[in-house]
């Protein structure tokens, strides 16, 4: 019962973020301060897992390829699909749900902790939309982020499988462009986009509903990343069913 009262909240709040918006000159250089903390600053873990995660896809593949029938075109095939499909789209998403969300929850908790939020609902202002709102608009800028790790990634592979001596750098480039499907792409900005709005929203979710003092805030944050990973993972098996079943 408690699940399905927080799933309500949950939607309830969502629709007042878009109600009563702050003015525009306001609201610009909050979404420009929320798009260098939220994008920006995430960039350098997002490239340095992607680097060895791809890395570490292509040598598992090549030392699982033992036959020599199989052409070594299939290590750059997997690394790309891997990576691509997976790995750039759902398993960085989950990282960035646990520092972003975890910003995300403790900057709104504190501010209700010192009743900084009371104070600007006793100014009028949508509370809401002023602080949710521009995180929702800084995270649309995420599927950017998810086209470096991509790149990044594939990057890894093709050092670790050229360097490694596993394969030839021609032998990598074929097996990147071996029955290559755009959709796949498609597909994996569609699932960066849903998993963007849940890391905006749930964090704040839990930041702006919490009650007690500092020491709730942590225990909101690691709430509010258990819930956001859990949705995540709900949403990408249902979405590939969706998209791809």
């Amino acid at each position: 019962m408690n699940y399905l009262a927080s799933i309500g909240s949950y939607a309830i709040m969502i629709i007042e973020v878009f109600k009563k918006p702050t003015k525009w000159r306001i609201m610009k250089p909050l979404i420009f301060k929320e798009i260098d903390e939220l994008i920006f600053n995430s960039l350098g873990i997002i490239i340095f897992i992607s680097f060895f995660i791809g890395g570490v896809v292509a040598i598992q593949t090549a030392l699982n390829l033992t036959n020599p029938i199989i052409p070594k075109n299939l290590i750059a095939f997997t690394t790309r699909q891997s990576v691509i499909l997976e790995f750039s789209p759902t398993f960085v998403s989950i990282i960035m749900a646990g520092k972003v969300g975890s910003y995300i929850t403790s900057s709104i908790g504190t501010m209700r902790v010192t009743e900084q939020i009371d104070a600007l609902e006793v100014m009028g202002v949508n509370a809401l939309n002023y602080l949710v709102f521009p995180k929702i608009v800084a995270m649309l800028f995420y599927p950017f982020a998810i086209a470096i790790s991509m790149y990044v990634g594939i990057l890894g592979g093709w050092m670790a499988g050229v360097f490694g001596g596993f394969l030839t750098s021609a032998d990598f480039v074929a097996g990147l462009q071996l029955e290559f499907i755009p959709y796949h792409v498609t597909y994996a900005f569609i699932k960066t986009l849903v998993f963007a709005l849940v890391i905006a929203t749930i964090p704040s979710f839990h930041g702006f509903f919490m009650k007690g003092g500092a020491l709730e805030v942590g225990k909101a944050s690691t709430t509010a990343f258990v819930w956001t990973s859990v949705t995540i993972i709900i949403l990408n098996y249902i979405l590939t069913q969706l998209l791809l079943g």
